[in-house]
């Protein structure tokens, strides 16, 4: 297989990855939010409800820097940063190629995810402030953190080996990321597990794909 086809079919499976991570996201919102609503919502609420009661000052300003180290500003140009410094070292357009099909496919997701499924965020103070009413589903830090800083992580393990041991810190992000927005009231709890698998899936596909066919050349 010459380069340019090896190119067309990374490029095809990704598409065809894409729109089937999309339909799935897209089937379990209308789910959550039309047949299972009101089974759904109430357990989404009382965990909302109960984390309302525990807020502190101290937390909410932990939570307020968990959330901020994923907002969708700071993960775009950090993965910028990043894909451009080891496009420089690496001398390689791969790392531009993954930042970007990452990035870019996860900010196409949930802008028509978002349009689609539309679903109100919790019944509590939210303290993220200037927020879309009804665009809790999906989360969208959630999948940043998961796309930016995990996705991170395993290209500096696959492309970088000897930073392999110390990979696993970026792991922590999205975990630090979750208890924010769930705190803060921008999320029910399964929008927040949506972008967890949604994110996860992305991020293994693009990994192979893009990482996979520079380790196997």
């Amino acid at each position: 297989m010459d380069e340019t086809e090896s190119r067309r079919d990374a490029a095809r499976t990704l598409g065809i990855a894409w729109v089937l991570i999309l339909l799935a996201v897209l089937a379990v919102g209308w789910v959550i939010t039309h047949p299972l609503e009101t089974t759904v919502d109430p357990w989404d609420d009382s965990v909302e409800l109960w984390l309302e009661d525990q807020r502190t000052p101290g937390l909410s300003t932990a939570a307020a820097i968990g959330s901020h180290v994923a907002d969708t500003v700071v993960g775009i140009a950090l993965a910028a940063v990043i894909a451009l410094v080891a496009w420089r070292r690496q001398r390689s357009k791969v790392p531009l190629v993954y930042y970007g099909v990452l990035v870019g496919g996860t900010l196409a997701l949930y802008l028509v995810v978002t349009a689609l499924i539309t679903r109100d965020r919790p019944p509590v103070k939210i303290l993220d402030p200037g927020l879309i009413p009804d665009h809790s589903y999906p989360s969208g830090h959630v999948a940043t953190a998961i796309v930016v800083y995990a996705a991170t992580a395993v290209f500096l393990a696959v492309t970088v080996p000897a930073w392999r041991r110390w990979t696993w810190v970026l792991f922590l992000v999205p975990l630090v990321v979750i208890p924010s927005r769930l705190y803060q009231g921008a999320h029910h709890p399964t929008d927040v597990l949506a972008s967890v698998l949604f994110a996860s899936a992305w991020v293994a596909v693009v990994a192979r794909v893009v990482l996979g066919r520079t380790s196997d050349s």
